[in-house]
């Protein structure tokens, strides 16, 4: 059946389009047409849209959110394993710590790096403790030039001697020359460690903020 569009825009042509009461049968199903066309378009347009972009939305957090939750279910799982390590850390640090002598006891501890060296026969040219400490975090070093004379076996004995001390000792920048009699003559500077008390690491906090209080206004 052939479509005869000259007598459809004929048609349409004649429509009284503000009297829908005389409206043939072409016009009213173009009209009807566009109802259902429109209509739902209209509400995608509306409603439909914003409902999908806030489902996409909803899916990411949804993501998110279980991301999370197994980070969150791994960490619990490791929770008594985390516990157990840092109580052991706890430990070592304490061992570590009463390695370290208070401000009593600093002196005591140059008298036994000074005996070390005296017990294996050797000589003393030089024990010199620095005038100050240099601070740090939670403990202050006090370093020593010590220059020796002896032989190496005694040498090597005071070398031991100083590392199985009760407190943390070490032996840096050590320069060992020859001399006469098989003697050698050993400059080096020893560093001694204590850790500080509550009152100084208060203080050296106050004085960290200062400084960082200082820069800031820089």
């Amino acid at each position: 059946m052939a479509v005869n569009f000259n007598a459809i825009l004929d048609e349409f042509k004649r429509t009284n389009w503000k009297d829908p009461g005389t409206w043939h049968t072409v016009p009213k199903v173009f009209v009807w047409l566009v109802i259902v066309v429109a209509v739902p378009v209209a509400g995608y347009l509306a409603d439909t849209s914003s409902q999908i972009d806030e489902l996409e939305q909803l899916r990411g957090k949804e993501t998110k959110l279980k991301e999370e939750y197994l980070a969150k279910k791994k960490q619990a799982i490791n929770l008594d394993l985390h516990r157990q390590q840092l109580r052991e850390i706890d430990t070592q640090f304490g061992a570590l710590l009463r390695q370290l002598p208070n401000r009593s006891q600093m002196d005591a501890l140059l008298v036994d790096i000074n005996q070390a060296g005296l017990g294996r026969g050797l000589q003393f040219d030089l024990f010199r403790p620095a005038p100050s400490e240099i601070t740090r975090d939670f403990y202050a070093e006090r370093p020593i030039s010590v220059k020796v004379v002896g032989n190496y076996h005694d040498m090597g004995a005071f070398a031991s001697d100083v590392g199985q001390l009760p407190r943390i000792v070490t032996l840096n920048d050590v320069n060992i020359t020859a001399g006469k009699d098989n003697q050698l003559t050993m400059d080096a500077t020893a560093r001694t460690f204590r850790y500080l008390d509550e009152e100084e690491i208060a203080v050296q906090r106050k004085a960290a903020q200062a400084a960082r209080k200082g820069a800031a206004k820089k």
